[in-house]
């Protein structure tokens, strides 16, 4: 059974992220949700921003370790928005992953630790006109990428909306929500047959 380990975004471990979570459960596969904000949730991109930089970069990234202590290698990343970052670090530093699934965000591998895996697919997801995704450059930097690494692909869905799986968020779009779904779990049981 594949074992994906999801890191939530800058909200939180909030029910939008477990009912994710449950929906891939429910497709028989193993979730994992790190609680990297120790149960802190935030109704405010800015205040869980504000949460997020005052924990820094490198807490982030100790928690996210810690959490995945005792794991077997052959794992996939997952993040969601500000969970890509800790993702995209265990990706390239923990050696022995098969898979990633990266949702509305993607950091230049060039500026993380380790190094990028040739061996397993990365999944990239997001909207084709999210400001974050796009005007911020997040989906010119994976199409650079994508050009060198053919183990890496995007998955766009027309609309301009950041946290389009969460519904409780203006964000929110069923029908992009329902069909990404549907890829992401395509693409983590192809990953549990190789």
């Amino acid at each position: 059974m594949t074992t994906l380990v999801l890191f939530h975004h800058v909200l939180g471990l909030t029910p939008g992220v477990v009912s994710v979570a449950d929906s891939l459960r429910h497709e028989g596969l193993n979730v994992l949700t790190p609680d990297l904000f120790d149960g802190k949730i935030f109704d405010e991109l800015s205040t869980g921003l504000a949460f997020s930089n005052e924990l820094g970069d490198d807490e982030l990234l100790h928690r996210a370790e810690l959490a995945c202590d005792g794991l077997p290698a052959d794992v996939v990343y997952g993040g969601l928005s500000l969970g890509v970052f800790p993702a995209q670090h265990l990706l390239q530093t923990r050696p022995g992953a098969v898979g990633a699934v990266l949702f509305h965000s993607f950091f230049d591998p060039t500026q993380l630790a380790g190094s990028w895996p040739t061996q397993c697919p990365v999944e990239v997801f997001g909207m084709d006109h999210d400001p974050f995704f796009v005007d911020d450059g997040d989906l010119a930097i994976a199409q650079a990428w994508q050009r060198k690494h053919a183990n890496l692909h995007i998955h766009l869905y027309p609309g301009e909306g950041h946290l389009f799986l969460e519904p409780s968020l203006p964000d929110y779009d069923e029908c992009a929500s329902r069909k990404a779904i549907r890829d992401l779990i395509t693409t983590l049981h192809a990953i549990g047959h190789k």
